[in-house]
C-alpha cells in the first residue's frame, strides 16, 4: 500500500496560501479545512492553509510527511439516510512549529496573500501569559505567538490597512474574537509595542466572534486498517467526523463575501449577533443531553443512541424539546424546528457510542446552564412550570442518591456536590430532601422554592419515579 502524499496521490500545489491556522487537531481538521477543501472545489476561493501548532509537541512532521494531504471520513444519519463519505482534504499545505523555527513561523505574516487567521486552542488558549516577556523568543501562549505574527505583518507592509486581517478563532468560549483581540491588546501593552500597531489591531483588523458545531471523534483507530485499505493508501492522519455541521460567524459582509461559503451550500452562517444561535445550541442540543442522562439511565439505558431510540426516553426527550424548550426560543420555528430535527438524528448515529454516564458528568452545574433557564422561562412565558424538565430534574436528584434498584450509580461530580447530595439522601422524608436540594443557591443562583409550582411538580415526578423502582423490586 502507498504511502499518501502528493507524488502517489498525483495532486499538485499550486493555490495561494490565504489562511494561517493554529492548531493541527482532530477539529479543525475535521471542521475547516474539510469546509475550505469544499470551498476551493466549489467556488473560485482558491486557498491554501498553512498550519502552525501551537505547542511545542504536536504533529506538524507527520502532516509535512504526507504533504498536507489527509481524508475526512463522515459518517452518521442525515435527512433520514445513513452518511458514509470519504473525502481527500488537499487545501493544507505545508505545516510549521514555532518552537523548531521561529524565524520562519514569522515569515508567514509577510505573505501579501493572506487574509485569515483560523484557530483552535482549547478552551484555555487565549489567555494572557506575564512570563512572555517579548517576543525575541517564541512565546508560550497562543495569543503571545498571534500578536507576534501580527506585529511582524504590520511592519513588513508599513502599516497598510489593506493588509490588516481577518481572526476567526474557533475556540468554545463565549466571545471567543472579543477575548482574543482584547489578549493581543495587552501583549501590545506589556512589550511596549508602538501605538500605530495597537491602533492597526483595533481599527483595521477584524476578530470574529463565532460559534462552532460538528462533533469529531478523529482518529478512528479501531477501523483504520479496514479504513486505509478501502483508500488504497496508507493514511495516518484520517479524521472521522459526524455529517453535520455549523459555523455561526459575527463579522461585516466584507467577510462573508472573501469567505464564499454561502455559494457552496455549506452550514455557515454570517450574522450581525451570535447569542440566538448559541442559545439555542446550549438549550436545544446541550439541554437535551444533560435533561436526557439520569431519566434514560434510571430506566436501564446507557447511551444516547439507545435512548433516543427507545419507545419511552424518545418520546420523553423529543416532547420535552419541541414543547417546552423550544417555545422559550425566539428564532423562527423552521430554523428551531430544523435544527431540533437534526439533534436527534445526530443523537441516533450509529457510527458514535455515546455513553451516557460520560455525559454525567458534573450534571449539576450543567443543568443550571443548560436546562434551568428553560424551565424559567417556560415559566415566565407560559404562567406554569414545564413538566418534562421537571421530571428531569426529579431524576437528577434520584441518580445523584447514588443508587437504584438495587444498582450503584458511578457519580462523577465534585466533593462538594456529593457530600451534599449524601446529606440531603438522610433526611426524613422525600419532600425534605428535595426542598434542600431547590433551596442551594450554589448549585441554581437562586433558590428554586421560591419558583411557583416547581417545588411540588418535583416532588410529584420523584414520588413517581420512586413507584416505578418500588414495583421493579418487587
Amino acid at each position: 500500500m502507498q504511502h499518501l502524499n502528493r507524488t502517489t496521490a498525483n495532486i499538485a500545489q499550486t493555490r495561494p496560501t490565504k489562511v494561517v491556522q493554529f492548531g493541527e487537531g482532530n477539529f479543525l481538521r475535521g471542521f475547516v479545512d474539510w469546509i475550505i477543501d469544499i470551498l476551493n472545489e466549489k467556488t473560485d476561493f482558491n486557498g491554501a492553509v498553512e498550519i502552525v501548532q501551537p505547542l511545542d509537541k504536536g504533529i506538524y512532521q507527520l502532516l509535512n510527511q504526507q504533504d498536507g494531504l489527509y481524508h475526512v471520513v463522515l459518517e452518521g444519519i442525515q435527512d433520514g439516510q445513513t452518511v458514509q463519505e470519504k473525502r481527500l482534504i488537499t487545501c493544507v499545505g505545508t505545516s510549521h512549529s514555532p518552537y523548531a523555527d521561529y524565524q520562519e513561523y514569522l515569515r508567514l505574516g509577510e505573505n501579501p496573500d493572506l487574509e485569515f487567521i483560523i484557530s483552535n486552542t482549547t478552551e484555555a488558549g487565549i489567555c494572557f501569559e506575564a512570563a512572555d516577556v517579548n517576543f525575541d523568543t517564541t512565546p508560550s501562549s497562543f495569543p503571545g505567538k498571534l500578536t507576534a505574527l501580527l506585529y511582524r505583518r504590520f511592519t513588513h507592509f508599513a502599516g497598510a490597512k489593506d493588509k490588516a486581517l481577518t481572526i476567526i478563532p474557533c475556540e468554545l468560549i463565549e466571545k471567543n474574537g472579543e477575548n482574543l483581540r482584547a489578549t493581543v491588546l495587552q501583549f501590545a501593552q506589556h512589550w511596549n509595542l508602538p501605538t500605530e500597531f495597537t491602533a492597526w489591531i483595533q481599527n483595521d483588523t477584524i476578530f470574529c466572534n463565532t460559534l462552532v458545531d460538528r462533533i469529531v471523534p478523529g482518529f478512528p483507530k479501531d477501523t483504520i486498517k479496514e479504513i486505509q485499505q478501502e483508500l488504497g493508501f496508507e493514511d495516518n492522519l484520517v479524521v472521522k467526523a459526524e455529517p453535520f455541521h455549523l459555523w455561526v460567524i459575527e463579522a461585516p459582509e466584507s467577510v462573508a463575501q472573501a469567505f464564499p461559503t454561502g455559494q457552496a451550500g455549506l452550514q455557515v452562517k454570517f450574522v450581525d449577533d451570535l447569542t440566538p444561535y448559541r442559545t439555542r445550541k446550549v438549550r436545544i442540543l446541550n439541554g437535551a443531553h444533560t435533561a436526557l442522562v439520569p431519566v434514560a439511565y434510571l430506566q436501564g439505558l446507557r447511551t444516547v443512541r439507545e435512548a433516543v431510540e427507545d419507545e419511552k426516553a424518545g418520546q420523553f426527550i423529543k416532547e420535552a424539546i419541541f414543547e417546552e424548550i423550544i417555545p422559550t426560543l425566539d428564532l423562527s420555528a423552521e430554523e428551531l424546528n430544523q435544527f431540533a430535527n437534526d439533534v436527534i438524528e445526530r443523537f441516533q448515529n450509529p457510527f458514535i457510542r455515546h455513553e451516557l454516564q460520560s455525559i454525567a458528568l458534573n450534571s449539576v452545574s450543567k443543568y443550571k446552564v443548560r436546562v434551568l433557564p428553560s424551565v424559567l422561562e417556560y415559566q415566565k412565558r407560559k404562567g406554569q412550570v414545564p413538566q418534562r424538565l421537571l421530571h428531569a430534574l426529579a431524576a437528577l436528584i434520584l441518580f445523584y442518591k447514588g443508587e437504584y434498584n438495587g444498582e450503584q450509580i458511578p457519580l462523577n461530580d465534585t466533593p462538594e456536590v456529593l457530600e451534599f447530595f449524601q446529606a440531603a439522601w438522610q433526611k426524613d422524608s422525600p419532600e425534605e430532601t428535595v426542598q434542600a436540594v431547590l433551596a442551594n443557591q450554589e448549585f441554581w443562583g437562586t433558590d428554586l422554592t421560591q419558583v411557583e409550582g416547581l417545588a411540588q411538580t418535583v416532588v410529584q415526578e420523584l414520588g413517581l419515579l420512586q413507584q416505578q423502582e418500588a414495583v421493579k423490586a418487587v
